[in-house]
């Protein structure tokens, strides 16, 4: 909904009012002040980890002033220093991306667990359903751990093909941005490019250690009901504008 309501945004003040601070910078700044302060009540960092790369690139795409760009960038910067400042639990786990070998039995457990199921599948793994980490040691193994289950039972190169289908997908998904007929299509799909591309980076980011642990779950992988959902749904509006793009073999044959 949140995408639908960016690209019915931006199409409607076209190039020179995106570029206006005070028809498109405010407007759009509110709208993302709204939904990060909601976000943060629950509290939940991940989702709104992704909300902003969306609605910051969807803005970009649109024709966003490179001054305007950067001051959102660094404003994003100081906000998240601000928010893991105030909330204990974020600077622990800060503190434990950056040195995880420090309490391993407490707030490290969980990447300490990642690491032990990443690395002991090896090249080929310990074959499917052979995972010993699921058992009572990994959490969240059907969830946010799916990658490192998935990695001990098959192996660095089944991981690596699932990698370059996620990126082949992703890849997809900006072409039919590129090909949408109107603006709304264009901003739509590359909304929903942002989405899979920044969910699956986040998510596999935090269980190799190349981030603090996020919540997220795996695109299209990770068990869930409203999740699964709503990807699926996103999918279908993607067709939809591809079918409509004047590049379609549908509309080629109409």
């Amino acid at each position: 909904l949140f995408i639908i309501h960016l690209a019915a945004f931006f199409e409607r003040r076209g190039a020179a009012g995106v570029a206006d601070p005070h028809t498109g910078l405010v407007p759009f700044l509110l709208s993302i002040g709204a939904i990060a302060l909601l976000l943060m009540l629950q509290p939940d960092l991940g989702s709104l980890l992704v909300i902003g790369s969306i609605a910051f690139a969807v803005y970009v795409i649109a024709g966003a002033p490179w001054s305007h760009v950067l001051g959102i960038a660094m404003a994003g910067i100081a906000s998240a220093a601000v928010l893991i400042k105030i909330a204990p639990y974020r600077a622990a786990r800060l503190s434990t991306f950056l040195h995880p070998e420090l309490d391993p039995q407490g707030i490290g457990y969980h990447i300490n667990q990642a690491f032990l199921a990443i690395g002991s599948g090896g090249w080929f793994g310990a074959g499917l359903g052979h995972s010993k980490q699921k058992h009572l040691y990994l959490p969240e193994v059907a969830g946010d751990s799916i990658f490192a289950v998935m990695a001990e039972e098959l192996g660095f190169v089944f991981m690596l093909l699932v990698l370059v289908l996620s990126m082949i997908l992703v890849i997809r998904m900006t072409v039919i941005a590129r090909r949408a007929s109107d603006p709304f299509g264009c901003f739509m799909a590359a909304g929903i490019a942002t989405w899979v591309f920044s969910q699956t980076f986040f998510n596999i980011s935090s269980m190799v250690g190349l981030m603090p642990i996020t919540g997220l779950p795996l695109p299209f992988i990770s068990y869930g009901g409203t999740a699964l959902m709503s990807l699926m749904a996103a999918m279908g509006i993607l067709a939809n504008i591809s079918s409509q793009s004047d590049s379609s073999p549908l509309r080629r044959r109409a």
